[in-house]
């Protein structure tokens, strides 16, 4: 059985692009994760009548991440072995990628099926961004780095299989680069499965404020992945600045709630 977890925050005409993308996949399951919207997301999404889909709904926002651990939960309840991840703002056309993930796990016996964003070396501006440093920083932690370059669960569609969601806390998914660190802890098989290059993804554009608390985000999840990794106690400090971005969003005490009255 195959599910594909989709979370959304306020995506009004995107997410059912994303949607309909999926619809036509030989999935079992579109797990919806309405993250918070206070826009007509939800209002579309229910118009679309999709017989795979199931939605989950929280009128507080979750943060970031934490919808995937809880799609997740939902995908493992429905008896899922394979369990990809989609963001609800990736409106590019990658179902042929999609594919190659599910079949990373089902056909290579992957655990972990991972998404290559950057063919090419990121450009000279990118270069700069710290995210790149850190993402590689951890893959070469956890010797992964000639396998998997900068892949990272925390860009771009990915898969698990029921044996990764079977063997980790699955509410250690709400910080994909420590999920990587245990998958990895746990000699799961992890493994680069596609190639999409990060501009077709179709993601939405943002703004700076939101470019810099990524960055530190994921800068900071990198940081609890290689101190998860080493058996050290979790923290987001380097050098005198703690990254925390938007990991101060998370809403944990909704998750934990979540998969104890589930």
């Amino acid at each position: 059985m195959i599910s594909v977890v989709v979370p959304a925050k306020n995506e009004a005409g995107r997410a059912v692009t994303v949607l309909q993308n999926l619809g036509t996949l030989p999935i079992d399951h579109i797990i919806f994760i309405s993250n918070g919207c206070k826009d007509a997301t939800m209002y579309e999404v229910l118009q679309m009548r999709l017989p795979k889909l199931q939605i989950i709904y929280f009128h507080d926002c979750l943060g970031i991440d934490i919808p995937r651990a809880i799609g997740a939960k939902v995908a493992l309840s429905l008896g899922s072995d394979v369990v990809a991840f989609v963001d609800g703002d990736m409106v590019g056309t990658f179902n042929e990628n999609l594919m190659e993930l599910v079949d990373g796990v089902l056909l290579k016996h992957l655990d972990m099926a991972l998404t290559n964003c950057y063919p090419s070396p990121p450009r000279h501006i990118e270069r700069y961004n710290p995210t790149f440093q850190w993402r590689m920083n951890l893959n070469k932690e956890l010797g992964l780095e000639k396998k998997i370059g900068l892949a990272t669960p925390a860009h771009g569609p990915h898969a698990v299989s029921r044996r990764f969601l079977e063997t980790l806390p699955i509410t250690e998914l709400a910080i994909p680069p420590v999920s990587l660190a245990l998958a990895r802890k746990n000699k799961l098989k992890i493994d680069v499965a596609t190639t999409i290059p990060h501009y077709r993804l179709g993601s939405s554009i943002k703004g700076q404020l939101h470019t810099n608390k990524i960055i530190d985000t994921i800068v900071g999840d990198c940081l609890e992945g290689m101190a998860t990794f080493r058996d050290q106690p979790r923290n987001r400090q380097w050098q005198n600045k703690t990254y925390i971005g938007y990991h101060s969003e998370r809403r944990f005490d909704i998750l934990e709630h979540f998969f104890n009255t589930k």
